[in-house]
């Protein structure tokens, strides 16, 4: 089992930026692929950014890429999504995501474990 925890979101104005945190624990993510996915109400859980824990490779949804930016602490076992030039468009509920032996999945349905997700609000 793999518990994953986000911590990071809030209320911004738009332009503005925000830094989401995703602590995991319950055994070694070697192997893993921990990604961020994003949720309005009424509309599907969308890809917003992945990295594969045991190598260099980071890949982003199209609403992500240019703005946002992936990265992981090996030492704490966190994976962060850095969010800048956010619009309202970002408005959302945001979820950290694992799934073992799925390389670069974007379909939320191959993923095991999921954090309980972390509201951002973007104002105008």
């Amino acid at each position: 089992q793999v518990q994953l925890v986000e911590s990071g979101g809030g209320l911004v104005q738009a332009g503005g930026s925000l830094r989401l945190s995703c602590a995991a624990s319950g055994r070694a993510l070697s192997g893993y692929t921990m990604s961020w996915f994003r949720q309005v109400p009424g509309k599907e859980r969308e890809f917003v950014a992945g990295l594969i824990w045991s190598g260099p490779m980071t890949y982003y949804g199209d609403s992500a890429k240019g703005r946002f930016t992936i990265s992981r602490d090996n030492v704490k076992n966190t994976v962060y999504v850095q969010m800048n030039n956010l619009n309202i468009e970002d408005t959302a509920v945001y979820y950290c995501a694992a799934g073992y032996a799925i390389a670069r999945a974007y379909s939320h349905y191959l993923y095991n474990y999921w954090g309980q997700g972390t509201q951002v609000t973007v104002s105008s």
